[in-house]
């Protein structure tokens, strides 16, 4: 594999580590509503998981509501009880057919804690993207030992890697610090 492979491949790594960091960071809860906080509840539903947003439409009623409309009547109690039994801390009420989600405003305690959440994700996705740069440095290695590569690649190549890897790692401290903004203001 030449290293323009290994470089490549090492890019696209660290791009899905991105994209698994922002989708983390989405599930934490912000003093906002949005339906992305209720993705992780699953509903069970002729004998098997789902998740809610297989089995309902999920909409914002206001800026700290959320709104689930079941698909199926028998559906609501059971969607109800899913939201209520996750760890989110939701308490939802029904109105007809209607579940209505509302958001409970957080403390400055809780907040405190979600931006420690939000930083210690951050630095999941920084030790990632590190050790992926290893790889792919350990990989150019192994081709110049191999003859495959010289040594002037394997310079020039750690360099690409290492302008890859800052790059993503500013990227993550850039959306901690929004995520962070997000959850302390009120």
């Amino acid at each position: 594999m030449p290293t323009a492979a290994i470089k490549t491949q090492a890019q696209n790594k660290m791009d899905q580590s991105i994209a698994a960091f922002q989708n983390n960071i989405s599930k934490i809860r912000t003093g906002r509503a949005t339906p992305a906080l209720l993705d992780s509840v699953q509903v069970e539903y002729y004998g098997s998981n789902v998740p809610i947003s297989q089995v309902a439409n999920l909409s914002m009623i206001d800026s700290r509501t959320v709104g689930v409309q079941p698909w199926e009547k028998g559906m609501g109690a059971k969607i109800e009880k899913a939201i209520r039994d996750s760890d989110l801390g939701l308490n939802p009420s029904s109105m007809g057919d209607l579940i209505r989600v509302p958001m409970p405003p957080m403390s400055e305690e809780r907040r405190k804690e979600m931006t420690k959440l939000v930083r210690h994700e951050g630095e999941n996705a920084k030790i990632a993207i590190r050790n992926l740069r290893r790889d792919a440095n350990e990989n150019i290695k192994k081709l110049v030992k191999e003859k495959e590569a010289s040594e002037d690649d394997q310079k020039r190549a750690e360099s690409d890697i290492q302008k890859v890897t800052d790059k993503h790692i500013i990227t993550i401290d850039q959306m901690v610090a929004a995520k962070e903004q997000e959850i302390m203001a009120v």
